[in-house]
């Protein structure tokens, strides 16, 4: 309500797009000119998804630029997979704690066992307290990373196996932002593989 009553026109000066299946990324720096003549650069990122028919903003982060700050060493592609490899250790200690701590506080989670979307630290923990009861280990089957000012995306395949020797495969993105000094996961999205999801309703609508 406030930052509408400024008038604001806003304007992308440099972004990133990037496409998935059924959801799209566009990540980078806006500008914004208000009535008064002020105007503000920020960093953004919006993620849209394909929801009902309509294409539908499911995250959105923005943030003033940090001239005074300074930017932190641009990560790698062996970095960004490392950051993989730290969510991995935290799904180890069995804490949920452990693992919402590896996401920023503004985050999304839109999980793979559940069908409510997680958006802060207290919902991802919920999340991951019966998922971890079966002490899953994961790995990335497949995988392709892009990086960006201050953000890196990893998608792809993982496959989780679990205590009882089953094993499961799904569909994952990670966006990772540097927040704080440290690279944190902001938007977290994972499907089970398509091919067993209409196994799935072929099964249900056989037995209607």
């Amino acid at each position: 309500m406030h930052f509408l009553e400024k008038k604001p026109d806003g304007k992308i000066l440099e972004g990133e797009i990037f496409v998935g299946n059924n959801w799209a990324q566009d990540a980078g720096i806006y500008e914004f000119k208000f009535e008064d003549g002020s105007k503000v650069k920020a960093r953004y990122s919006f993620i849209y998804v394909y929801e009902d028919g309509k294409w539908m903003i499911s995250h959105h982060h923005s943030s003033l630029m940090p001239e005074e700050v300074v930017r932190p060493t641009p990560i790698t592609k062996e970095e960004v997979r490392g950051l993989f490899g730290l969510w991995n250790d935290a799904l180890a200690t069995g804490e949920p704690q452990q693992v919402a701590a590896r996401y920023t506080k503004d985050a999304v989670l839109l999980p793979t066992l559940s069908d409510r979307a997680r958006y802060d630290t207290e919902g991802i923990a919920d999340y991951f307290v019966h998922f971890l009861e079966k002490k899953p280990r994961g790995r990335i089957v497949e995988g392709n990373i892009k990086i960006g000012p201050n953000w890196a995306q990893d998608a792809g395949i993982y496959e989780f196996t679990f205590q009882d020797g089953s094993s499961v495969q799904g569909r994952y993105s990670f966006v990772y932002s540097y927040e704080n000094g440290e690279w944190k996961i902001s938007n977290h999205h994972s499907s089970i593989m398509p091919e067993k999801a209409v196994a799935a309703l072929k099964k249900v609508s056989s037995q209607a």
